[in-house]
């Protein structure tokens, strides 16, 4: 369930921003991770069921490889970003965004998590160049 609800709740990753369909970790009942890759970026939603951690890391491609996880310049948590990010975007542009999810129902805590991330990640990515990076 949850790999269909991320390719669900993200598939504007494919629509509106070029990437490819996603690649699939998974790890017993344990680890989930769905990447989805364009030309520039590789963003990673992974999921550790036994923790219920939730992790959304927008990873900068370097000739088409990830950057070493602890470059800070490269690898991006989506929480950073979005602090970065939410002060700048007008409550119209938050509006018509949550109109684009508005369909998206999501049952449990997970989903609600994930759909929330992915709110997050196309509010980010719409501002991604005036993102001011290291």
């Amino acid at each position: 369930l949850y790999i269909e609800t991320v390719k669900s709740y993200f598939g504007f990753l494919i629509t509106e921003f070029d990437f490819k369909p996603p690649e699939e970790i998974i790890n017993g009942n344990f680890f989930y991770d769905i990447v989805f890759k364009n030309k520039a970026i590789s963003i990673s939603i992974s999921y550790e069921n036994a923790e219920d951690y939730l992790q959304v890391i927008i990873f900068i491609l370097q000739n088409g490889k990830l950057p070493n996880y602890d470059d800070k310049t490269k690898t991006l948590h989506l929480t950073r970003l979005n602090a970065q990010i939410m002060p700048t975007i007008e409550k119209s542009e938050i509006n018509l965004n949550n109109k684009y999810f508005v369909n998206f129902i999501a049952k449990d805590e997970i989903q609600k998590k994930l759909l929330k991330s992915a709110k997050e990640l196309r509010l980010c990515l719409n501002h991604f160049e005036e993102l001011d990076l290291p």
